[in-house]
């Protein structure tokens, strides 16, 4: 049974090999952090506070969807974000240019049944989608479709209303809109920075902050958008419960420009916040717990407007049966912002407001570029169902279904792991090309071990690793025909370049690659097309001395440790976590009860190790960490929940 334990505290700042035992004390406690309560409520929300790439520029560092990053305060979410947005449509044009001698199967048009002008005919999952007969992954049937549809909403009006005056920078403070009393929507001009905690208006500089009190009655959706023509100011919406619970957080919806829409569970008191990048309240209810932060220069301060409403919103579904291993993909355009998929249940699995498809590897034939991307892998046969919404007016939704490669197929995929070392073309992950990286048995001393523990090391390693990704596979019983070959450079020849193979190598520092990590793999590709790619898990952060860092291994480490057993599991997972990247999985929410392979780290790094509530590894409460069902990491624009196990089980087969 899995145990819920809680993450050390995190500890930020890379750092390098360093030879010699690692002998913690009896309780081992990472360096404090040095992050604000804004910097914490900012990353708490999934915005960032590292400085922006310009927009449409790659950020520096590796992509972090596809790393375990030690430092999350380093991470440009948003700049991420928009260079994926713009890297994506260019990736998908070479997709389609490589599969251009292959004919794909023809796409069959359908058109949403609701009439357009009106709504409420097709808004949810379950019974009310729009069933689409004919679609699927069967003979006769048709894997790709078109759906034209609109989206029309309840008609409201968005007069303009005068801000209300300083201070109006907490929940008690808020201005009131009028919204949902005595009018549905209002547009309201006003400045960040003019209040007595503001740069420019002559305050104290902890930052200003603009509340704004709504109204909404159960099943209405608020909107809260901003606009910023002039100036410097980039903006970042909260929305906050009337007890002070962060429900939604947007950065960047169109250009610097942010935007929530949230369905109210409940009538009652809702509170937008208007803040700047890199600047977040640290208590929603105080109007000073900024921190100053947000110093860029020039200053993010500046004119807005910003338009709310509460109103009936008008979403569409629609109903696809699936079998199982059938991967499903999906794409938008035209007005809808955000594009969803529910399985049976229905419990939403994959909801996105962004088009990340630049991750998939250039021989996915999943559906990429449009306002919204998103994939399945389906492990239950029966209707699924694809959605649309935050939009007004007409759209095209792109479906398509696919079979995994392998499914049939004689050849079996193998994952190696190399732990001798490697030249390895670093350039792949953001790195320096091709570079030499060092061995395992480098960092053995590090961890207070000697060469002669080095087999019993890479046994514990390899043991872990088949666990997570074969031997639970197998027992899940969801795929009858899950065929994976698990080898390694100690025990077997080294078949990279063959059929099938992708390669996981176990060494190297960041100074050797030049890619600022704990471990990167090449894509995520759910269905697994592409089954030859590379993955990197450097060995110097997780070797560092105890409390260096949460991300080093030493930390958990004390006298009453089985220091090779907690080795070997601890690796491994980190191993398992790079591998469920390229087979199709994204990260997981560090921050949630259930621990899971695909955690990201920062303070996940304990629950990844699988550390018991002792906070020592190696005991009797250690955790077995598997892959299974957890919630998407918040700061990568998903939503929903991701069988991380399913997503793999159907994608490795034969």
């Amino acid at each position: 049974m899995r145990r819920s334990i809680t993450a050390a505290t995190v500890v930020l700042g890379l750092v390098f090999l360093a030879p010699g035992p690692a002998l913690a004390d009896p309780t081992p406690t990472p360096k404090p952090t040095d992050l604000t309560p804004a910097e914490k409520a900012s990353l708490a929300a999934g915005i960032g506070i590292a400085p922006k790439a310009a927009y449409g520029t790659r950020p520096k560092g590796p992509n972090p969807y596809l790393a375990q990053v030690s430092d999350a305060s380093k991470i440009d979410w948003s700049g991420w974000g928009n260079y994926m947005k713009t890297q994506s449509a260019a990736k998908a044009k070479s997709r389609t240019a490589s599969k251009a001698l292959k004919a794909p199967p023809p796409t069959v048009v359908v058109d949403e049944d609701e009439i357009d002008g009106t709504w409420g005919a097709n808004d949810g999952p379950g019974a009310y989608a729009q069933r689409v007969a004919g679609f699927g992954t069967g003979a006769k049937q048709y894997s790709r479709m078109r759906v034209l549809g609109s989206l029309d909403h309840e008609s409201i009006s968005t007069p303009a209303v005068a801000a209300a005056p300083e201070d109006d920078g907490a929940i008690p403070l808020a201005g009131d809109t009028g919204i949902g009393t005595v009018r549905t929507g209002a547009s309201i001009d006003s400045q960040l920075g003019d209040g007595p905690h503001g740069r420019s208006g002559g305050g104290d500089g902890s930052n200003d902050f603009d509340f704004y009190k709504m109204h909404a009655a159960a099943g209405k959706t608020l909107t809260v958008a901003t606009a910023t023509p002039d100036g410097p100011l980039d903006t970042v919406l909260l929305l906050f419960a009337a007890d002070g619970t962060l429900l939604a957080s947007n950065d960047d919806s169109v250009g610097l420009d942010s935007r929530i829409v949230y369905k109210v569970p409940g009538e009652g008191d809702y509170y937008a916040a208007v803040v700047a990048y890199r600047g977040l309240p640290g208590d929603p209810f105080d109007s000073g717990s900024g921190d100053g932060i947000g110093n860029p220069s020039p200053p993010s301060e500046g004119p807005y407007t910003v338009t709310l409403s509460s109103t009936g919103v008008d979403v569409d579904y629609f109903a696809v049966k699936l079998k199982p291993g059938d991967v499903l993909g999906a794409s938008v355009t035209g007005s809808p912002a955000y594009l969803t998929v529910y399985d049976t249940t229905p419990r939403e699995v994959h909801g996105s407001d962004q088009d990340a498809s630049y991750i998939y590897p250039l021989a996915s034939p999943l559906p990429a570029g449009g306002n919204a991307v998103t994939d399945y892998v389906a492990t239950t046969a029966g209707w699924h169902y694809v959605g649309v919404e935050r939009g007004t007016g007409a759209y095209q939704l792109t479906v398509e279904a696919y079979r995994p490669i392998l499914q049939g197929a004689k050849p079996t995929q193998t994952l190696y792991l190399d732990f001798d070392g490697a030249r390895v073309n670093t350039g792949v992950f953001g790195g320096f090309g091709n570079r030499d990286l060092s061995p395992l048995s480098s960092f053995l001393a590090s961890w207070g071990l000697t060469r002669a523990d080095e087999d019993a090391l890479i046994d514990g390693v390899v043991a872990t690793v088949t666990e997570n990704l074969k031997k639970d596979m197998q027992v899940s019983g969801l795929n009858e025909r899950f065929k994976l070959k698990i080898a390694n450079s100690r025990d077997d020849a080294d078949p990279t370049g063959g059929a099938n193979v992708s390669r996981i190598v176990v060494g190297g520092t960041i100074d050797e690659s030049g890619v600022d990590t704990i471990g990167i793999s090449q894509s995520i590709d759910p269905g697994n097309f592409e089954p030859e790619e590379l993955a990197l898990v450097l060995l110097d952060v997780l070797s560092a001395p105890a409390g260096d860092s949460a991300a080093s291994l030493n930390t958990y480490l004390t006298p009453a440790s089985d220091r090779i057993t907690f080795l070997g599991h601890a690796l491994g997972n980190v191993i398992s976590h790079e591998g469920g990247h390229f087979f199709g999985d994204f990260h997981t929410d560090n921050a949630d009860a259930a621990a899971n392979i695909m955690d990201a780290g920062g303070s996940g790094f304990a629950t990844l190790f699988g550390v018991g509530p002792d906070q020592v590894g190696g005991t009797a409460d250690d955790v077995d960490v598997d892959f299974g069902d957890s919630p998407f990491l918040p700061a990568e624009g998903f939503t929903g929940t991701q069988d991380t196990l399913g997503r793999i089980v159907f994608g490795v087969t034969s």
